[in-house]
């Protein structure tokens, strides 16, 4: 079965640098929908993992701890985006003039 190992230094770093270079493009034309496909993919990403990690052997105890390190790593790239997709969202309601429907994050956002 393949693994796809994101605990490795060269892939985290790979998987981070295409984060924020997605986010920045998203940013700069103002498109949330950009923002919004690295958070699906690491969505599909931890369902994979999750399934792997239901379907593997008990003897393979090494490779369990390494599902269990990807499903953390997956975790903290879903909130990273999820609320870099909510920001660059809120930029196109403001650039756009359309009125969001709720503001329950206004708090967020004067702070940053």
């Amino acid at each position: 079965m393949f693994i796809f190992n994101i605990s490795n230094w060269l892939t985290l770093f790979l998987m981070l640098a295409i984060t924020v270079l997605l986010i920045f493009l998203a940013q700069e034309v103002k498109k949330s929908y950009i923002a919004a496909i690295p958070l699906f993919g690491y969505l599909i990403l931890i369902v994979i993992h999750i399934v792997q990690l239901l379907s593997l052997a008990t003897e393979y105890t090494d490779i369990r701890a390494m599902l269990f390190r990807c499903i953390g790593i997956d975790f903290v790239f879903i909130a990273i985006t999820f609320f870099a997709y909510l920001w660059v969202d809120d930029i196109e309601v403001k650039v756009n003039g359309k009125k969001s429907i709720d503001n329950s994050l206004e708090w967020l956002w004067k702070k940053v």
